[in-house]
């Protein structure tokens, strides 16, 4: 067999940036920190009445979260990937539910690049690549600020020199 099915012979996929992990991390303690404290004040009034002791327990459902998504999303973040080959451009991600998209590079109707202020913060972005079906759109989280540029104008020139009849 030529190849695996995530791993296609000849075709090399490179890493995303290891800082999407602290920018997701981040947005997970800010809703962390929300969540927790909308259940303490409201633990807090119950107990003036005395009728909820037991509410504090209820703070180990965010602490429950925040310990299994700082165990998962280290581990999403390093299954990201994508590759440039002479005529698609390759992505993957997932760990237990993989997927893998190869996106014809003269089918993309426009590559999009989005940085929020987190990821201004630490230097990333995110590179959306759109096509005429809405089921091949698709993106690639955590790129480093140079790396997203140069991908977005490699595949716009590519795009433009192998634009299918559409």
């Amino acid at each position: 067999m030529s190849g695996e099915l995530f791993n296609p012979e000849g075709v090399t996929f490179k890493p995303i940036s290891m800082k999407l992990i602290t920018v997701r991390i981040l947005g997970l303690l800010v809703w962390i920190v929300v969540f927790a404290l909308a259940l303490g004040v409201f633990a807090g009034a119950m107990m003036f009445t005395q009728e909820l002791p037991w509410f504090w327990l209820l703070e180990i459902v965010p602490i429950g979260l925040l310990v299994w998504q700082l165990w998962l999303i280290p581990r999403q973040v390093k299954a990201w990937g994508y590759a440039e080959s002479e005529r698609d451009l390759f992505l993957r991600r997932g760990i237990m539910f993989k997927k893998m998209w190869a996106i014809p590079y003269g089918r993309m109707q426009f590559v999009d690049v989005q940085q929020g202020p987190i990821d201004r913060i630490f230097g990333i972005a995110q590179v959306s690549m759109k096509t005429a079906s809405m089921e091949s759109a698709a993106s690639i989280p955590g790129l480093d600020h140079a790396e997203a540029d140069r991908l977005r104008q490699i595949l716009t020139a590519r795009g433009e020199s192998l634009r299918a009849g559409l």
